[in-house]
C-alpha cells in the first residue's frame, strides 16, 4: 500500500499501486485534468507513471518550467511524426528541446520549402485534434537498434548502438509513430494545442562539419495561445531590430566573406564602439585598475603551460614563423600572468587589478556566426585581478557593484544570476574547486541577490558566476562574469611574498562586464532599435537649414556645438525640410535642429526629436544645458521616460 507525500508535506495512502495521474485526480479532478507529467522522488516521469512503493510526488502542469519544456519535447515529436506521414522516406534524427521551443533534424532527398512547413504544420494540428494517446514502451537494446533498421531510420539506430548493450531504450509511441526518448511527455496530442514552426536550416549530422547536411525544423510551443501570441508579436518585433539590418541601414558596420565573422567597423559604428571603451575607462580608472595591452600572437608554449592547448586547441587560429608555431589569442589571462610575473610581488601589492581591451580571435564555426552576437573576433572588457584568498570577498562584492552601476547605465535594470559549477573537464583538484565555488557562492549571499546554479558549465579552470540582462523583449543576454581560479597562477608560475615573508600563489579573478564588445553592441542596437540614448549616439544633433540662405547660421550652429564638445552634423542640401527630417529621423539622430529665416531673425533654434516631438524654440545655450543633461542621464531615465523607447 503506497504512501504518497506531496510537496506541502500532506501524505495519501493507496490500497493498490498508484499512478502519477490517479493521485492528482484523487486531489482533485482540476488538477487531473491539468496534468501533464510527474516527479517522483526527484525524477520527472510520465503521468501515467505507476509506483508500487512509498514515494514524494510532485505534480507537473503547464504552470511548472518543466511542463511547459515537456510540452515542446512532445512537440518535437509530434512534428517527426507529421513529417514521416506527409514524406515517408524521411529518416528523422533527433529532436530536443531548445530556448523557446523545439527543432527535428530530418533526412530527405530535397530541401524542404516553406510551403512544406505550412502543411507540415497543419498535419500537426491535424494529429492534435485527433488526441491520440502517448504511450511508452521500453526495448532492450539490440531490440530497438533492429526495430529501427528495419524501419530504414539508420540515423536512428546508429544512436541507439552507441548506448551500452545493456541498457533498457525507452521508446514514445503516438498513432503509428515511434520514436526513440527518455520522456516524460504529455499523456496525449491533445495537450498540444498552442504550437508554430518558425523556420528551416541546416544541420550537419551530429554537429560534424565532416558528416552530411541535414534539415532542421524550428518550431516553438508554449502552454496556451495567449503565450504563444505573445511570444510571435515578440519575435516581429525582434526581427524589425535585428542588429544585422539596422546595422546595415544605419552604417555602422559590415561583414564580408573575405574575412567571416570579422566585422568592419564604419565611422559611426565606431564611434559607439570607442564611446563603450572610454566609458569603462573611466569606470576602471575610478577603481584602481590599471589598463594594459599584450600581444596578439604568442607561443603556443605558453597555451601549453596554461592548459588551453589541451582545453582548447579547436577553437584557436594557429600560425608558424621561423620553425616556432604560435597561437593567436584566444582570450587574454596567460599573458596578463606575464606582466604580473615581471617583478616580486609582496602581500602589500595585491590586490593587483589589470585591465585590457583585449583582442581576441576564436576559430568558431561558421554555421554558428550570427552577426555581432557570434564571432570570430572580439574585443573583451576584460580584467585580471591578483589578491589573496582573504580578499576574494570583497574583490567579487566590488565587482558585483560595478557591474549593476554600468548595466544601470545602459538602462538594464533586471539581472538574472547563475553559479556555473565545475565541468567534467577541468584542471585542479576537488578540494580546489570546493574552495573556489564556495568563496563564490558566498559572495552572492552576503550581497542577498538571488541565483541559481548552472551546473557543470564552469570554465575549465575554475567556477564562474554568469550575470544576464533581460532586455525590453523579455529576451536574455548573458554578458557579465566573473570567475575564480586557483589553478592558472600557479601553472604560470605567479608568485608572492606573504606576510610570513613565504612564497604564496596569488588567487586570479576573471571578470568582464560587458563580455564581448561586438556582442554588446548587437544587444544594444536591438534594445534601442538603433535609436541610441544621447550619450552613445554617433550624431547626437542634426541641424537643417531649410533654404540655402540660412546656411551660413546653421553651419555657425553646428560648429559652435561641435566646440562644446557634442557630435553634430549639419545638412545644407537644396532639398525640401520635410525630406531632410525623414532622413535624419531613419538615422535615429537624436535631435534636430531647424534654421529657418524666422529662428535666424530671433537668434533661436526650432528643436524636434527624432521621434517627432516638437520642443519648440529654444537659444543655443538652453539647447546645449538640455544636450548635456540628457547625457549625463546616459540610458537612464530621460525627462520621464526612457528617450530611446518614444
Amino acid at each position: 500500500m503506497p504512501v504518497i507525500t506531496l510537496p506541502d508535506g500532506s501524505q495519501r495512502a493507496f490500497a493498490k499501486p498508484v499512478s502519477v495521474l490517479e493521485v492528482a485526480r484523487e486531489i482533485g479532478p482540476g488538477l487531473a485534468k491539468a496534468t501533464l507529467a510527474g516527479e517522483v522522488n526527484g525524477k520527472l516521469v510520465d503521468a501515467n507513471c505507476v509506483m508500487i512503493e512509498n514515494a514524494t510526488v510532485r505534480i507537473i502542469t503547464d504552470k511548472d518550467s518543466e511542463g511547459l519544456e515537456i510540452i515542446r519535447h512532445s512537440c518535437a515529436h509530434l512534428l517527426a511524426q507529421a513529417v514521416k506521414i506527409l514524406f515517408p522516406s524521411a529518416q528523422v534524427t533527433i529532436g530536443p528541446v531548445v530556448e523557446n521551443g523545439f527543432y527535428y533534424d530530418f533526412a530527405y532527398e530535397r530541401p524542404f520549402t516553406p510551403d512544406d512547413l505550412t502543411a507540415i504544420e497543419a498535419k500537426m494540428f491535424e494529429l492534435a485534434a485527433l488526441d491520440q494517446p502517448i504511450e511508452r514502451l521500453v526495448r532492450g537494446r539490440n531490440e530497438a537498434v533492429a526495430f529501427f533498421r528495419q524501419l530504414g531510420e539508420r540515423y536512428k539506430a546508429e544512436i541507439i548502438a552507441d548506448i551500452p548493450a545493456d541498457a533498457e531504450i525507452s521508446l514514445y509511441k503516438q498513432g503509428d509513430f515511434i520514436d526513440l526518448c527518455r520522456g516524460p511527455h504529455v499523456p496525449s496530442t491533445g495537450r498540444l494545442l498552442a504550437f508554430k514552426l518558425t523556420k528551416l536550416a541546416g544541420a550537419y549530422w551530429r554537429g560534424d562539419p565532416a558528416n552530411e547536411m541535414l534539415q532542421r525544423i524550428y518550431g516553438t510551443a508554449w502552454a496556451d495561445k495567449k503565450s504563444l501570441k505573445t511570444y510571435l508579436q515578440r519575435q516581429e518585433e525582434a526581427e524589425k531590430r535585428d542588429h544585422r539590418k539596422l546595422g546595415r541601414r544605419l552604417e555602422l558596420f559590415h561583414f564580408q566573406e573575405e574575412a567571416p565573422g570579422m566585422p568592419f567597423w564604419h565611422a559611426h559604428g565606431w564611434t559607439i564602439y570607442r564611446l563603450l571603451m572610454d566609458y569603462i575607462r573611466e569606470k576602471l580608472r575610478d577603481r584602481a585598475y590599471l589598463e594594459v595591452h599584450t600581444p596578439q600572437v604568442i607561443d603556443r608554449i605558453l597555451w601549453e603551460k596554461s592548459g588551453h592547448m589541451e582545453k582548447f586547441s579547436h577553437d584557436m587560429f594557429m600560425t608558424s614563423s621561423e620553425n616556432r608555431e604560435y597561437a593567436i589569442k584566444p582570450m587574454n589571462c596567460p599573458a596578463h600572468v606575464q606582466i604580473y610575473n615581471q617583478g616580486l610581488k609582496s602581500y602589500r601589492d595585491l590586490p593587483l587589478r589589470l585591465a585590457e581591451f583585449g583582442c581576441c580571435h576564436r576559430n568558431e564555426q561558421s554555421g554558428a556566426l550570427h552577426g555581432l552576437m557570434r564571432v570570430r573576433t572580439m574585443t573583451q572588457d576584460d580584467a585580471h585581478i591578483f589578491c589573496t584568498e582573504d580578499q576574494i570577498q570583497a574583490e567579487v562584492s566590488h565587482f558585483i557593484d560595478l557591474l549593476y552601476e554600468v548595466y544601470a547605465d545602459f538602462g538594464f535594470n533586471e539581472v538574472q544570476i547563475r553559479l556555473a559549477t565545475r565541468p567534467p573537464q577541468r584542471v585542479g583538484s576537488d578540494e580546489v574547486w570546493d574552495k573556489a565555488e564556495t568563496a563564490l557562492a558566498t559572495a552572492l549571499n552576503e550581497k542577498h541577490l538571488s541565483w541559481t546554479f548552472n551546473r557543470g558549465e564552469g570554465a575549465f579552470y575554475g567556477p564562474k558566476i554568469e550575470f544576464s540582462l533581460k532586455d525590453s523583449l523579455e529576451r536574455i543576454w548573458q554578458c557579465g562574469t566573473i570567475q575564480v581560479d586557483f589553478s592558472m597562477p600557479g601553472r604560470l608560475g605567479a608568485t608572492y611574498i606573504n606576510e610570513r615573508s613565504e612564497k604564496a600563489v596569488p588567487v586570479m579573478l576573471h571578470r568582464a562586464v560587458l563580455g564581448s564588445l561586438e556582442r554588446f553592441i548587437g544587444i544594444l542596437i536591438e534594445e534601442y532599435a538603433g535609436a541610441f540614448p544621447a550619450w552613445l549616439a554617433p550624431v547626437q544633433a542634426v541641424v537643417l537649414s531649410i533654404t540655402e540662405k540660412q546656411a551660413t547660421s546653421a553651419e555657425i550652429i553646428a560648429k559652435t556645438l561641435k566646440n562644446q564638445g557634442f557630435r553634430v552634423e549639419s545638412d545644407l542640401r537644396n532639398e525640401t525640410i520635410s525630406l531632410k527630417i525623414r532622413d535624419h529621423a531613419m538615422q535615429r539622430v537624436p535631435y534636430q535642429i531647424i534654421i529657418g529665416a524666422r529662428e535666424v531673425e530671433n537668434n533661436v533654434l526650432a528643436v524636434r526629436t527624432r521621434a517627432g516631438d516638437d520642443l519648440g524654440n529654444m537659444t543655443l545655450d538652453t539647447f546645449s544645458d538640455r544636450l548635456k543633461s540628457d547625457i549625463a542621464c546616459r540610458g537612464r531615465n530621460v525627462f520621464g521616460g526612457k528617450e530611446y523607447s518614444r
